[in-house]
């Protein structure tokens, strides 16, 4: 048995033991309020490494979708007369030049359908174009055809084998067939772009030598900076993917920060709610307290009982949470949410685990556990045991 002032004498390791000992017991003491904290930390950290989760992967799936349709470098010619191939590059796994204008687009009406109009980006490709869009399927594009977005032939009405009347800007008419459509899940691109090929393009524009510049598709498009510095010289102006999209981009970055900021609060909410209860505990337990200093247990050391219950709650809470947050996400992986193709941009919400997540977040809720933590330990060390056993 301990005595008067013994406690003061006990070897560093057996102290430690001692503090451990008491605050196993209280938690023990404790027991379905303790669990409830932790699960309350275990929870907010699910849901927010979750969310991230479908937060990235929602990025991920809309840029995919949007570089079906956007070239990763385009090199803006700055004489439209004198356009010279750019020089080659090992980056570059697809190269075309394109003559871009924009056009009024009409389909006359017919038995059953009414007329159809509409406003579009035409993008007129030369040789080499079905390399830089692999992915939309522009094999049947020939000279007199025309290939349309999904969204962009549903608004015009129009089929394969329709015939269209294209007016330019200079109120040049020509008449075209569509001879398929694409879809990239962007409906901005499906709804606003159509092929056709480089000759038609000119021949809307009556310029017969006119060209806006070049397509490059990139074996890595997050180089598209770089390349595109290499390539531009004195007679292009390089323009990225990531240029073109900023916008896009900066408005899903700001996002996963909003989601991450607002669904932090509940981890917050957490660790404070288990705050209260080891100051309700500390409450309870004044007493033993006073009883532990007048053994000769020093104040720092009693309150080290009640910051340890929160560091043994928080740090379990933060690790049972990434494996739930981790296994959640897995689920949701192999069974994908469902969502409206035609109000976003996916009709599946995809999931992208990053580890680099799930360290910050447990980092954080460390962080915001060992503050919670300081509410207990303050009210532990303003117990005068003097005044208590009076």
């Amino acid at each position: 048995m301990v005595g008067l002032g013994g406690l003061a004498r006990l070897a560093p390791a057996r102290l430690m033991r001692f503090i451990w000992f008491l605050a196993s017991r209280y938690l023990r003491y404790r027991l379905t309020q303790s669990l409830i904290s932790l699960l309350g930390v275990a929870v907010g950290i699910m849901v927010l490494t979750t969310a991230l989760s479908l937060t990235n992967g929602f990025v991920r799936g809309l840029l995919e979708a949007t570089l079906k349709a956007v070239p990763h470098l385009y090199l803006q010619s700055l004489n439209p007369e004198e356009s010279p191939p750019p020089p080659s590059h090992p980056q570059v796994v697809g190269q075309a030049p394109v003559l871009l204008t924009k056009a009024l687009l009409t389909r006359r009406a017919e038995a059953g359908r009414s007329a159809g109009a509409d406003f579009a980006t035409l993008i007129g490709l030369g040789e080499g174009g079905e390399a830089v869009y692999p992915e939309l399927n522009l094999s049947q594009l020939k000279p007199g055809g025309i290939v349309l977005g999904s969204a962009l032939a549903r608004s015009l009405g129009a089929y394969p084998g329709d015939r269209l009347f294209l007016v330019s800007i200079n109120q040049k008419r020509i008449e075209l067939q569509v001879v398929g459509s694409f879809q990239t899940g962007n409906y901005l691109l499906d709804a606003g772009f159509a092929f056709t090929t480089l000759q038609d393009a000119r021949e809307l524009m009556e310029a017969p030598n006119a060209l806006s510049g070049y397509q490059l598709r990139l074996r890595d498009p997050e180089q598209a900076p770089q390349v595109g510095l290499a390539l531009a010289g004195n007679q292009y102006f390089p323009q990225t993917w990531q240029a073109s999209n900023r916008t896009l981009i900066e408005q899903l970055a700001l996002q996963k920060r909003v989601i991450g900021i607002v669904v932090f609060l509940i981890v917050v909410v957490a660790a404070l709610g288990m705050a209260s209860v080891l100051v309700l505990m500390v409450i309870e337990k004044t007493p033993d307290i006073a009883l532990l200093r007048v053994m000769g247990a020093r104040a720092s050391q009693v309150a080290g009982v009640f910051a340890l219950q929160g560091l043994v709650l928080g740090g379990l809470g933060i690790i049972l949470g990434n494996l739930l947050g981790f296994a959640l996400s897995s689920y949701l992986t192999w069974r994908p949410v469902e969502i409206p193709g035609e109000l976003y941009f996916l009709t599946r919400l995809p999931v992208e685990v990053r580890p680099s997540d799930f360290l910050w977040v447990s980092l954080m809720s460390l962080l915001v556990v060992l503050l919670a933590s300081l509410l207990p330990l303050w009210r532990a060390l303003r117990i005068k045991p003097g005044e208590v056993l009076r």
